[in-house]
């Protein structure tokens, strides 16, 4: 016979119409400060922070399951891997441009532009997906381990049986 399992989740108009007003601002400050993390305050990772949060927050007040299905492994996973494709192929461009891994000077020696745009690049395009990826699909991760399939955490059923049975004594 399973065990009953009660969901710790509680749906709440109040929770939930706070997150419909917040959301959009908190959204659109994590993009800003990942487009102006060069000249101001911020960058891709604070943003890509803020950007990620606020997919938690979504999952939070509508639920994370429905959140999951919402955004798929496989987008998170292309997130994180475009990110990471993206950085390396800046850098790697550098390479091929006859600098260093990242110089972004070579920029203005080749093409003639400010060395910021590499800069602006690598933080917009790569950093900020990976952050933000990293970040919701981490949650996601720690949310499986308390599915009504593993109550655990670990990953499977954990039946301690007989431990209940048996006395500990001091002498132990």
């Amino acid at each position: 016979m399973p065990e009953s399992f009660d969901d710790t989740y509680t749906e709440s108009q109040v929770i939930m119409t706070a997150v419909k007003i917040i959301a959009p601002f908190t959204l659109t400050y994590g993009l800003f400060m990942t487009f102006h993390g060069g000249d101001a305050p911020g960058g891709g990772f604070q943003g890509g922070t803020i950007v990620g949060v606020t997919i938690l927050m979504l999952a939070f007040a509508f639920g994370i399951e429905p959140t999951r299905q919402w955004l798929r492994n496989s987008l998170l996973v292309g997130l994180v891997t475009g990110g990471v494709v993206i950085f390396g192929a800046i850098g790697l461009a550098m390479i091929a441009l006859g600098g260093d891994f990242l110089e972004f000077y070579q920029l203005k020696e080749v093409f003639h532009i400010k060395p910021k745009w590499g800069l602006e690049a690598v933080e917009i395009a790569g950093i900020s997906l990976i952050v933000s990826g990293t970040i919701i699909t981490l949650f996601f991760a720690m949310a499986a381990g308390f599915e009504p399939e593993r109550p655990s955490g670990t990953g499977g059923l954990e039946e301690r049986r007989g431990s209940a049975d048996r006395e500990v004594s001091d002498d132990d």
